[in-house]
């Protein structure tokens, strides 16, 4: 991770004095302004603009691109003067930053080519800054520039420093496709994305308007010196709009292969569209991926999968424009403490090391370190080991997630974590089976023995159950389970157990708590309140089942609960657990929701439209 600066590093940039009114771009050669028109309002021929020109600042933050960007297309249509500006904000570099130096250098890329983008058509590039970005645009307000950029959903510390800049008159338009300013967002939400999607783009002229470029002295590579960047992950794409578009093209072709290489870890790295960083960074709209698609793939299961994708990508972000709390704080209320109190340090560092004693989640684990990157099901499965195995808190790892992905959207990682824990209060759960995952999704060994190589030499038939492999078998294999490679942290049978057992006697009461409109507002499902509603009637705790309890007796309930999981566990022999798992499968027990959400997601996956299976937000 980054280093914070010290000294002369930390000062805001551009200083007040540097920066030049509209009027004195104007004309000024390609526009690009030097120092000394900057500070005297003279050009090299000594004339005097007319104070009467108007110039917009564009300020670039995620929407990384020129072409259906309406911040850009907004101010090439009102102002004779355009001036593109990034700032560089120190909240975002350091501890405090929560992402990884390799999404931090993507983004450096994406800067790059978005500098090559406006040079490209104006023969001037964008203008770097650095410091708090609120000062900086007020240094441009205070010189006779208006501010305009492209909202985009954001929490915590984005959101309190949108409020600033919007306080501070800096004008936020809407160019993402999703719904703000209405009473319910869901109302007719599919119609107005699929409009928003299907219509025309935002364009400007470069023609029409002077864009400026200012001469800071802040340089991508001064930057990159400056905080110590060290990008460690094995990122084997550059950012930027050029290369989202060359991945794009060569994706097409393979479109009607799609379907079946989301699942397979090793199948997804290559056979889905690895579209998803520049999503994240803006190097393509939402708009643009559909368009390009609709216009040049033929009708298809991939293409019409792959643009359900699309549509899943807009409605997740739509969340945290309905609710910026998704990242800090559980959805539903009566879920919001669930796994609070069973933090376990060693539980989470054997998480995050991949060294859970579950090849499979273990081998992702250790991928999303080393790459920066993992197919949707990989995700969901080690999100599923870590709060419904382990049972810990689910903000730890979701912050986690979000630091090493290079594709990160808060909007999506924390959206899909609440859902994939369980804490919205749906009915639906997806509990996955980590040792079912090796055998349908890498039978062969590939991936598990590419991560982790501690387990390379035991046969296929003992990867998912290492801990099962005779003795006899370790010793010729020379494979040590317990030394080279640890037995698993939790038994998969019981553990499971405990967690049904818990969750569903709190479930009625967070199903019920969806009947509460504020409740359902940050919920934002898909069906709108409705469906919010629906639920609740139909799974929510009946009058015989109050819905509120005292402290007192929930944790009265849970040790009692927790002492009768710990008998169990104590006096079934593993044979015993072996026995009850096939059972539960012939069964088909609705509890055992690895049996019922793999038949479930064949059947239910487009009509079941909030439901966590294959909908990958991600790929």
């Amino acid at each position: 991770m980054s280093s914070q600066p010290s000294g002369v590093d930390t000062e805001t940039v551009p200083r007040p004095e540097a920066i030049p009114r509209p009027s004195e771009v104007i004309g000024v050669g390609s526009g690009q302004v030097d120092r000394e028109t900057a500070a005297t309002g003279v050009d090299s021929e000594g004339a005097d603009r007319d104070t009467e020109t108007t110039g917009t600042v564009v300020w670039h933050r995620e929407h990384l691109r020129i072409d259906d960007q309406r911040a850009v297309a907004a101010a090439a249509a009102r102002a004779d003067a355009v001036l593109p500006v990034f700032v560089f904000d120190p909240a975002f570099y350091g501890e405090r930053g929560l992402a990884c130096d390799s999404r931090i250098d993507f983004l450096h890329d994406c800067l790059r080519d978005l500098d090559s983008q406006y040079r490209a058509v104006a023969d001037a590039g964008l203008t770097y800054a650095h410091g708090d970005p609120i000062t900086v645009l007020r240094r441009f307000q205070r010189a006779g520039w208006d501010v305009v950029t492209q909202r985009t959903p954001t929490g915590r510390y984005g959101l309190e420093r949108d409020e600033r800049a919007a306080e501070a008159g800096v004008e936020f338009v809407d160019g993402d496709g999703l719904v703000r300013d209405r009473d319910d967002s869901r109302a007719q939400w599919q119609e107005d994305v699929t409009a928003w999607l299907e219509a025309e783009q935002y364009d400007w002229d470069p023609r029409s308007v002077t864009v400026a470029e200012l001469d800071t002295g802040v340089t991508v590579d001064q930057i990159d010196d400056v905080y110590d960047l060290d990008p460690t992950k094995e990122v084997t794409r550059t950012g930027g709009t050029s290369a989202a578009r060359d991945r794009l093209a060569s994706f097409l072709p393979t479109l009607p292969d799609y379907p079946g290489n989301i699942s397979s870890p090793l199948d997804a790295r290559e056979g889905t569209s690895g579209l998803s960083p520049y999503l994240r960074f803006g190097c393509l709209s939402v708009r643009q991926v559909y368009q390009h698609v609709v216009a040049n793939a033929p009708e298809s299961r991939g293409r019409e999968m792959f643009c359900s994708r699309l549509f899943w990508n807009l409605h997740y972000r739509q969340k945290l424009v309905d609710w910026p709390g998704w990242l800090d704080e559980a959805v539903n209320p009566e879920l919001r403490a669930f796994n609070g109190d069973r933090h376990d340090p060693e539980l989470v560092a054997a998480w995050k090391r991949g060294e859970t004693g579950f090849p499979m989640v273990d081998a992702s684990m250790r991928c999303l370190r080393e790459t920066g990157w993992l197919n949707f099901r990989m995700r969901a499965l080690c999100v599923s080991c870590y709060y419904h195995l382990l049972q810990q808190p689910w903000w730890i790892g979701a912050d986690y997630f979000h630091e090493h992905l290079l594709d990160s959207v808060a909007a999506i990682n924390y959206t899909q974590w609440q859902y994939q824990c369980g804490l919205v209060g749906k009915p639906t759960l997806r509990l996955y089976n980590p040792v079912k995952q090796v055998r349908e999704q890498d039978p062969d060994g590939e991936f598990v023995r590419r991560w982790v190589p501690e387990l390379a030499p035991l046969p296929d038939e003992h990867l998912p159950r290492p801990e099962k492999t005779p003795v006899s078998v370790q010793m010729e294999c020379g494979v040590e389970i317990g030394e080279d490679y640890p037995y698993p942290v939790v038994e998969y049978e019981s553990a499971k157990a405990e967690f049904w057992n818990r969750y569903d006697r709190v479930k009625p009461r967070a199903a019920a708590r969806l009947a509460d409109e504020t409740v359902a507002r940050r919920a934002s499902l898909s069906g709108g309140r409705e469906a919010a509603e629906r639920i609740a009637a139909e799974y929510g705790a009946t009058e015989t089942e109050p819905v509120e309890t005292t402290l007192g007796e929930r944790v009265r309930t849970e040790q009692n609960a927790d002492a009768n999981a710990r008998r169990d566990s104590d006096v079934n022999s593993e044979r015993d657990s072996d026995a009850n798992a096939r059972r539960d499968s012939d069964v088909n027990s609705e509890r055992d929701s690895d049996v019922n959400s793999e038949r479930d997601s064949d059947v239910n996956s487009e009509r079941d439209s909030d439901r966590q299976t294959e909908l990958d937000a991600f790929d």
